[in-house]
C-alpha cells in the first residue's frame, strides 16, 4: 500500500508541473482582476511551438524559448483585444482556445505532413536532475528540469507579487483599480503585463507536456488549462494554495492512470476522474464562498 502511494505521488509530481505552471500564470491575471480562460490555448501553443522548436534547432533551450515567445505573443493579442478594443473577455478567451486548437493542427500538417500524433525519434529529452538520489528520495529527486523549474517559478511569482512594488500595484488593480488610477498609473498596463506573464508561464506548462512525452498530440492539453484555472480558485488565489490544488489534481490523474491497469472498469470512467474532481472542487469552492459572504454580510 505504501509502495503504491509512493509511486502515485512520484507520478503526480511529474504530472503536476504543467498544471502548476499554467495555474501560476492564471494567478497573475486573476489578481489583476482579469479572468483568463485562455490558459488552455496558451498551453497548447506553447506545447506545439516548443517541441517544433527543439526539433528544428536541436536545442532544448531554444525550443523552450520559441514555445514561451509563441504563447506570450498570443497572450499579447488577447490582452490588446480585451483591454484596448473592449472585447468581451470570455469571447476572446474562447476564441484564443479555438484558434490554438486549429492553428497547431494546420502547422503540424504543413511542417510535418501529419494532422495526428507526431513523434520525434531523435528529439532531445528534458534532462533529469538529482538522479543519484532518486532511490533514496523518490519524492524530490530524479524529475525532469521543468518539474523543478515549476516550483522555482512559483516562488518567483510569490516574490514578485508580494515583495515588489510592481506586485503590490498589480494586486491593487484587481482590488480597486480606481485607487491605482488616482495615482496616475494605468490599470490597463498592469493587466497587460499580467497577461504577458500568464503567457510565459502557460507556455512553459505546455512545453512541459510535449517535451516530456517527446511527441505532440492534437489537443495534448486535454483540458489541463481549465483544471489550472480551477486550481487558482481552489487554492484561494494564493501560491501555496495553488501548489496544493495542483498536486491534488495531479494525484487524481496519476490514480486514474494506475486504476486503468489495476481495475476491470471501463477506461472512460477512470479517465474522467480528474475532471470529476475539478467539477466537485469548483462546486465546493462556490458553496464555500457563498456561505463566507453570507456570514460577512450578517456581521455587518
Amino acid at each position: 500500500m505504501i509502495h503504491t502511494l509512493t509511486n502515485l505521488s512520484v507520478s503526480a509530481v511529474t504530472i503536476m508541473a504543467p498544471l502548476l505552471l499554467a495555474a501560476t500564470g492564471g494567478l497573475f491575471t486573476e489578481l489583476s482582476g482579469m479572468l483568463n480562460i485562455a490558459l488552455e490555448g496558451l498551453m497548447l501553443v506553447g506545447a506545439f511551438a516548443s517541441i517544433a522548436g527543439v526539433y528544428f534547432t536541436d536545442s532544448i533551450l531554444l525550443g523552450l524559448l520559441i514555445g514561451v515567445v509563441s504563447s506570450m505573443l498570443l497572450s499579447m493579442i488577447l490582452a490588446s483585444v480585451t483591454l484596448y478594443l473592449k472585447a468581451n473577455v470570455f469571447i476572446t478567451g474562447l476564441a484564443a482556445n479555438l484558434f490554438a486548437s486549429g492553428i497547431t493542427v494546420i502547422l503540424s500538417f504543413h511542417l510535418f505532413g501529419n494532422r495526428g500524433v507526431i513523434t520525434f525519434d531523435t528529439l532531445k529529452e528534458l534532462p533529469d536532475l538529482f538522479t543519484g538520489f532518486a532511490q533514496q528520495m523518490p519524492l524530490i529527486a530524479g524529475y525532469h528540469v521543468l518539474t523543478y523549474l515549476s516550483v522555482v517559478l512559483l516562488v518567483a511569482a510569490w516574490v514578485l507579487l508580494y515583495r515588489t512594488r510592481f506586485g503590490v500595484r498589480l494586486r491593487g488593480v484587481g482590488f480597486h483599480e480606481q485607487a491605482l488610477a488616482s495615482l496616475g498609473l494605468s490599470p490597463h498596463r498592469y493587466r497587460f503585463a499580467a497577461c504577458v506573464l500568464s503567457g510565459l508561464y502557460a507556455g512553459l506548462g505546455g512545453a512541459a507536456l510535449s517535451l516530456h512525452l517527446g511527441s505532440f498530440v492534437p489537443n495534448i492539453t486535454a483540458g489541463r488549462g481549465w483544471i489550472a484555472l480551477v486550481a487558482v480558485f481552489l487554492g484561494q488565489r494564493r501560491p501555496i494554495g495553488i501548489l496544493l490544488a495542483s498536486f491534488i489534481f495531479a494525484f487524481a490523474e496519476a490514480f486514474s492512470n494506475y486504476a486503468q491497469g489495476a481495475w476491470s472498469v471501463p477506461s472512460d470512467f477512470l479517465l474522467a476522474i480528474p475532471y470529476a474532481i475539478s467539477l466537485f472542487a469548483i462546486i465546493f469552492y462556490s458553496v464555500f464562498e457563498t456561505r463566507k459572504k453570507r456570514i460577512e454580510y450578517r456581521k455587518d
